[in-house]
């Protein structure tokens, strides 16, 4: 059969007239009521098509109750749902073809008769559902790429934001932990979760505030500040195992090897990982497209590849199960080997009252650290009243290192003044072991608890170093002078010990306001022994003690703090104002000189906030603390110190303690019918008598340093963001982002004895965008500016004022079929560099992905630094030095890699279901 051009044009053009005719616009509206007329907030109205269940679109009513949808469908039949926690779910399904404008005025929700779990179920399919304190979307409502992580799937839900290194936030707030059912997954890293468990066993997404362990028991408030979020994993996938294996090898030597194992069944969860590479990467993550290369590889420290080069080793699991309801344990071990080999160069203006210097230095080291970490958290329930914890914790560190530099000194005339040629070479062996122990009981139905605690932290440290320098002295009109040596083995053994106990009540005084009683004594050991050893002339080894430079110090610490507070919890207010006074004593002896001294002080403190939810997803937070802060042991010893023979610092026992007043004030807001998110925040601090160094600086530039306290210090900042979901035809999305930062620190010190402040301002307006063509393209671009001033007291010819740019661009294709084609490309320029860095660069990341072995294997072509153009350089401005710095990096690289993934679940493969609905 033959056609025409113009026969082919008008098939097409009438296929898709009618495929346009098919979709139509319609707008569902109401208002949710109880039994009694009373408006029902933020109850969930979500549409699916009739024929399939797809969801459609969803919303969430508003304070007065009413909502309102507008979308479009190719749907004629649709099903409208709403549900509230506690209510039967309320469905009707319409016709659009007889009416698109649907009104269904009051809806009267009706209390459920039947069990939570059926309550539950009815309702199971709502997108989002918001309860009193938490927030839960359900997974499977939200389209991904199949097989994709959480992480993913977090990217799609609305006010949540994943940035490029993977910290998440909700509606502006941090979420510091990821639970799974609940428990603790890996440690405390939310990105070994998020990046490694598949979306398609997860449930429901639920956020929280962050609770301690016995805050949740108590039924305490958490920190509305900081998030938690909580994973459940579906019934029919907590019976089984997945697991993901890669292998990859590349260009100069270059390779990469990763493994993940998990197995769930009920309330036991056994994992375990392990990884190997020489790409700087830790490891315990995995990006979907770019393996353990990951994204924005050139930003691991900050600026662009800092951090030198590291290959890693890694090794961990984690357990948890749980007996009756009574007995639950998470426990977990690390292992990490790390290989880091670093090359700096660095340039640096000192800005002295009456005199500028330069300094130039390049430096090297490689260090090797073998790092054994294990934490156990037992709790046991003898009954619904009492709960008992058990938290020991333990990190063992065992090391070597090499570093040599170079570091000259001279006038801005080029005058020499001085240069230093040091080698050092040390080993280090150390543990710390902490545990919390404690016992908690409710009392009364009011929320009345007692708890008790014991904890104890005990440390210890052999550190060895063999330090060897060279110093050559020039006089002023830039001869050689004079040279000095230094040759000298260095053992110095640290232990502290530290023992805690606590107690506090809450006493409920009426229905809404409760009194808080708590009090804590610390007593703190502590032994610190250097023992300086020279080489004599002609001598092998080091067998003169430096009695100058070794030092025997004990310390002891005792520290006691009462506290009263009063807390009030209501529906819409959630208030707190406490204070109490500390009390501590510091006693410390230095057994070489006899030096001493032994210091009380009594610090008041308040804390208090104050949290008022405007409606379900809007609300205002503000606190206040006022705070003493001891000076420092070494801060307060009256013992002179010259290891470092250019930085002589002597303590000064007669500081006071510093006293800082801060707040931080927030406004939340999102709105789910327009999909769009608002956060702004303001908060700064007030410093009165703020310790600060006391240093001199003599013509040989060799730096004499004590303390003194300040006052006129402050800081302050303030931001905002903006995001909003447009959802497109045909299932696209477009999500730009709209952020600003401020930061203000204005900070006293003394230079060559003579007071100064200085000041620095950053400003910093983001924009992002995120645009979704479905299963076939994601593009992500970002452009970040930041503006900087500094200025100087001391000489304002010095000041500062300079811009930053960082533009990026992700792009990812999934087209063709079984392809997945990425790119994340970063453009950096660093504003102001001195002369011989280079200030701007461009990173280009690309990566290339087959699918095969029906979609559980992936073979990968990547390639690191494309342009072959990756630096790191940074500029830092002190108080009284402008610095620029740059840093070995990871250079170009390419790497083949296949990935496996295998796992089953009740006798399902997972991968069998590939597809989220919204």
């Amino acid at each position: 059969m033959k056609f025409n051009l113009r026969t082919t044009y008008v098939v097409l053009t009438v296929f898709l007239f009618s495929f346009l005719l098919k979709a139509q616009d319609f707008q569902v509206k109401g208002k949710v009521i109880d039994a009694e007329k009373a408006p029902l907030e933020s109850a969930t109205i979500y549409i699916e098509k009739a024929q399939d269940s797809t969801l459609v679109d969803y919303t969430i009513s508003d304070v007065d109750g009413k909502f309102s949808v507008e979308g479009s469908t190719d749907a004629n039949f649709i099903n409208i749902f709403i549900s509230f926690t506690g209510f039967n779910t309320y469905e009707k399904q319409f016709s659009l073809e007889e009416n698109s404008n649907i009104d269904l005025g009051e809806v009267t929700m009706k209390f459920s008769t039947n069990s939570l779990d059926e309550v539950l179920v009815k309702g199971d399919r709502a997108p989002v559902t918001i309860k009193k304190d938490t927030l839960e979307f359900n997974a499977a409502s939200f389209k991904t790429q199949p097989d994709a992580n959480v992480e993913e799937v977090l990217k799609q839900l609305p006010g949540v934001n994943v940035d490029n290194d993977g910290t998440i936030t909700v509606n502006g707030k941090e979420v510091s932990r990821i639970l799974v059912n609940g428990k603790e997954f890996f440690g405390d890293d939310p990105k070994i979760a998020t990046k490694n468990l598949p979306k398609e066993i997860i449930d429901k997404i639920q956020v929280v505030d962050t609770k301690t362990k016995s805050e949740e028991f108590t039924g305490e408030e958490g920190d509305s500040e900081n998030k938690t979020i909580n994973l459940t994993v579906k019934e029919d996938k907590n019976k089984g195992y997945f697991s993901r294996l890669t292998a990859g090898g590349g260009t100069d030597e270059r390779y990469e090897l990763s493994g993940i194992a998990n197995y769930f069944k009920d309330e036991l969860r056994l994992s375990v990982l392990g990884s190997s590479n020489n790409i700087n990467s830790s490891g315990f993550t995995f990006d979907e497209v770019f393996d353990a290369m990951g994204r924005s590889a050139y930003s691991i420290n900050g600026s662009g590849g800092g951090g030198g080069i590291t290959k890693s080793d890694n090794a961990g699991f984690n357990f948890a199960n749980e007996w009756n309801e009574k007995a639950d344990l998470n426990s977990n071990y690390f292992f990490n080997r790390a290989d880091n080999r670093t090359a700096t160069t660095t340039t640096r203006e000192n800005i002295l009252p009456d005199r500028t210097y330069f300094n130039n230095s390049e430096s090297t080291s490689e260090r090797q650290n073998d790092n054994h970490r294990a934490r156990v958290n037992f709790e046991f329930k003898p009954d619904t009243l009492t709960r008992i914890s058990f938290r020991p914790n333990i990190n063992v560190n065992k090391g070597f290192s090499t570093n040599n530099s170079f570091t000259e000194s001279f006038e801005e005339d080029g005058t020499p003044i001085n240069n230093v040629i040091t080698e050092q070479n040390g080993e280090v062996f150390s543990t710390n072991y902490s545990n919390r122990f404690d016992v908690t009981r409710k009392f009364g139905s009011k929320g009345a608890f007692i708890r008790l605690g014991f904890n104890n932290t005990n440390n210890t440290s052999e550190d060895d170093q063999v330090y060897y320098s060279s110093r050559e002295i020039y006089d002023e009109a830039g001869n050689l002078e004079n040279t000095e040596i230094q040759d000298q083995y260095i053992d110095e053994d640290s232990q502290e010990d530290e023992y805690e106990i606590e107690i506090d009540s809450r006493l409920p005084l009426t229905e809404k306001l409760s009194l808080d009683i708590e009090y804590s004594y610390r007593k703190n050991n502590r032994t610190n022994t250097r023992l300086v050893y020279d080489r004599e002339e002609g001598e092998e080894d080091y067998n003169s003690l430096n009695d100058n430079l070794s030092n025997d110090f004990e310390s002891e610490t005792f520290d006691h703090q009462p506290e009263l507070g009063l807390v009030y919890n209501s529906d819409k207010l959630r208030a707190s104002f406490s204070g109490g006074i500390q009390n501590i004593r510091l006693k410390n002896v230095d057994l070489f000189t006899n030096n001493s001294f032994d210091n009380t002080y009594n610090n008041l403190f308040v804390n208090s906030y104050l949290r008022y939810e405007l409606t379900k997803t809007k609300s205002i937070y503000f606190n206040y603390r006022s705070s003493r802060n001891t000076p420092s042991l070494n801060q307060l010893q009256p013992v002179t110190n010259t290891t470092n023979p250019l930085n002589i610092v002597t303590g000064n026992p007669n500081l006071d303690p510093t006293l800082e007043h801060s707040f931080y004030a927030n406004f939340n807001n999102y709105d789910f019918k327009s999909r769009s998110g608002f956060y702004a925040y303001l908060g700064g601090s007030l410093y009165n008598d703020r310790v600060v160094s006391f240093t001199t600086t003599d013509e040989d530039l060799v730096r004499t340093t004590t303390y003194t306290n300040v006052d006129g210090a402050y800081s302050a900042f303030a931001g905002f963001s903006l995001n909003k979901k447009i959802e497109l035809e045909n299932g696209n999305a477009l999500n730009p982002r709209v952020g600003f930062r401020a930061n203000f620190n204005r900070n006293v010190g003394f230079s060559n004895t003579q007071k100064y402040n200085s000041e620095t301002l950053s400003l910093s307006p983001q924009l992002a965008l995120r645009y979704e063509i479905e299963e076939l393209l994601t593009v992500d671009p970002r452009y970040q500016l930041t503006y900087n001033n500094a200025s100087y007291s001391l000489d304002s010819s010095r000041d500062q004022n300079y811009i930053n740019h960082n533009l990026g661009m992700e792009v990812t294709s999934y087209w063709p079929k079984n392809f997945i084609f990425g790119n994340d490309i970063s453009y950096q320029h660093v504003g102001n560099m001195s002369p011989g860095f280079k200030n701007d660069f461009v990173l280009w990341n690309m990566s290339l992905g087959y699918k095969l072995l029906g979609d559980d294997g992936i073979f990968k072509v990547k390639i690191f630094d494309v342009l072959d153009e990756n630096i790191s350089t940074s500029r830092y401005t002190g108080e009284d030095f402008i610095q620029d710095t740059q840093q070995l990096v990871l250079e170009q690289y390419v790497m083949f890699s296949f990935t496996y993934k295998f796992s089953k679940f009740g006798g399902k493969d997972p991968n069998d279901r590939r597809r989220g609905r919204f």
